[in-house]
């Protein structure tokens, strides 16, 4: 067993050998996680409902202290559910639909 990986001694039904690469699954989790917030989720929906929206009318839509909207627009971007473009000196936010919808399909996939 490596950091990055665990090889299982039990194969599939296929016969093929089990590894888990961990550095995915920690990628994996950041993203299910990021989701996984009801201010996040609030925040999307905000940023849905506008197309893009600065951080600042993010703040005064949600009623939200500029730090922790900056904080949690962070993470929704690691994740590539928020995309940012700069018009001016204003950066825009909006919802990158594509990655969601793939996010979407797996998490349905997974619990199946």
């Amino acid at each position: 067993m490596s950091n990055y990986s665990i090889i299982l001694h039990t194969v599939t039904t296929t016969g093929e050998a089990v590894r888990i690469d961990l550095l995915n699954t920690r990628k994996a989790a950041l993203v299910f996680r990021a989701i996984n917030n009801k201010l996040r989720q609030q925040i999307l929906k905000a940023i849905d409902e506008q197309e893009s929206i600065t951080v600042s009318q993010l703040c005064e839509k949600l009623f939200l202290e500029q730090s922790v909207a900056s904080q949690h627009l962070a993470v929704l971007r690691k994740a590539g559910f928020v995309k940012t473009s700069r018009k001016g000196k204003f950066i825009y936010y909006s919802v990158f639909a594509d990655r969601l919808l793939e996010m979407n399909r797996i998490a349905a996939d997974l619990t199946k």
